[in-house]
């Protein structure tokens, strides 16, 4: 048997191109059902799994974009940046340096506010971004947020609030607590003014936020599935080593038991919002 050899020269000619490989970010798994979904479809179903309807979390000007009438969002207090009042610092970071780093990352503070249109309708609407340091309430977001309710209350606007947040910004220690009262009082005065208030809840909204301004709207709506709660079901287990029920603190459970008034897919979410302040706002 005769065999051949191939010079080195003759195999360039039959030189295999390298494999190319898939790009990066183009496909997700659902944390629910576990599908491998390409990103593109997840998007342009409002960042909802087709199959399973879990909905992914949005940053604010994201949710911003799925609310608004294209192009009427007008941003109030965009200049506004927390300080460092205790020079915390945390895992051997400073929370300066954090700060920059989530302004880097998110482009903005925890909170969006800013006046818009909604199907038509004038709104002061204010977006929470959890992708900010987790949402967290500090300083410069119970400022945006009354700059906002006096916006509202100056204007006769009803007050549509998105919140995503766990909790309050412990890096601002009992300044962060105190922007508690501070929206709760800007909240009592837009009820005087008899604005209407409507808070949204979503996946997650936890700790100060659930303690103070997300509760306290008129009509509460929430996104399927979101847990809502004060402490969450891990910190409660670090806590009282007791494990919470299954579906405790989501939004199905608080429907049930009266904390929420209705839970509204995010498809039906504009619509929805834009069918109320026509029943319970003011003209």
């Amino acid at each position: 048997m005769t065999t051949t050899k191939i010079s080195k020269s003759k195999w360039d000619g039959f030189s295999l191109k390298p494999r190319r490989e898939m790009p990066e970010g183009l496909w997700l798994a659902c944390p629910s059902c576990r599908e491998m979904l390409f990103r593109k479809t997840v998007e342009d179903n409002l960042h909802v799994c087709p199959k399973c309807s879990h909905h992914f979390r949005l940053d604010g000007r994201t949710r911003i974009r799925q609310l608004v009438d294209e192009g009427s969002f007008e941003e109030i207090g965009a200049d506004l940046r927390s300080t460092d009042p205790l020079r915390f610092a945390s895992s051997g970071q400073q929370y300066c340096e954090r700060l920059k780093s989530a302004h880097a990352k998110a482009g903005s503070e925890a909170i969006l506010v800013g006046k818009a249109f909604i199907r038509g309708r004038g709104v002061i609407l204010a977006a929470m971004d959890f992708s900010f340091l987790g949402g967290s309430m500090g300083m410069v977001v119970g400022e945006k947020f009354c700059r906002g309710v006096d916006r509202a209350i100056e204007e006769s606007l009803p007050l549509v609030v998105i919140s995503a947040s766990g909790g309050a910004r412990m890096h601002e220690g009992v300044v962060s607590l105190g922007q508690m009262s501070k929206t709760s009082a800007a909240l009592a005065r837009f009820d005087e003014a008899g604005g209407f208030f409507l808070s949204v809840l979503t996946d997650p909204t936890t700790g100060g936020v659930t303690a103070s301004f997300a509760m306290l709207g008129d009509i509460i709506i929430a996104e399927p599935n979101a847990l809502i709660g004060f402490a969450g079901p891990r910190t409660i287990y670090q806590t009282i080593k007791i494990e919470l029920p299954e579906g405790f603190q989501r939004s199905e459970f608080l429907l049930e038991h009266g904390f929420v008034d209705m839970i509204v897919p995010r498809k039906d979410l504009r619509s929805e919002i834009g069918r109320l302040i026509d029943y319970c706002g003011k003209p």
